[in-house]
């Protein structure tokens, strides 16, 4: 499970862009995720766009109502199940989520204004369906490319060590 959360003011993306964006923050954390693009995986996922008030977001201590010019402020949320998120992963998927945006907005390159967070939701912390989930009960489902199966057990088996 993946929750991708589009924080922008109110009226910024059009209903063309979020229906380009459902698609595309989708794919910018699927296919480094499980390794592949696999369209089967997409309902795992859940994309929220979220407008304010331009008086209910600030920069640099001001309201963006007051602020007189027309800041472009995004905050982009990617919140994903404990598995392979190295770095590097890690560093991807925020790239990929940024160029998504930048593309969908028409724009040669993201604003300097969004900002993407990136969590990892602890193994055993995140629930659907009456019960805990867990990113291992999903490696057999066929998705995951075999070096992504192998990295992730690793990681959960390295995390759960630690403990």
């Amino acid at each position: 499970m993946t929750v991708i959360t589009v924080n922008t003011a109110k009226d910024r993306l059009s209903r063309d862009q979020r229906r380009t964006l459902a698609e595309t923050l989708t794919d910018a954390v699927l296919v480094p995720e499980i390794g592949q693009f696999a369209p089967a995986a997409r309902a795992g996922f859940q994309v929220h766009f979220v407008e304010r008030e331009p008086d209910m977001m600030a920069i640099g201590g001001r309201l963006l109502a007051d602020a007189g010019t027309n800041l472009d402020v995004m905050v982009i949320d990617v919140a994903v199940m404990d598995a392979d998120w190295r770095q590097e992963v890690r560093a991807q998927v925020i790239e990929r989520v940024l160029a998504a945006m930048a593309d969908a907005c028409g724009l040669g390159k993201p604003s300097p204004a969004w900002w993407v967070n990136f969590r990892v939701i602890d193994e055993g912390s995140w629930g659907s369906s009456g019960g805990v989930l867990s990113v291992l009960s999903l490696l057999g489902s066929g998705v995951f490319t075999e070096e992504k199966v192998k990295a992730i057990r690793a990681a959960l088996s390295q995390t759960s060590d630690d403990q």
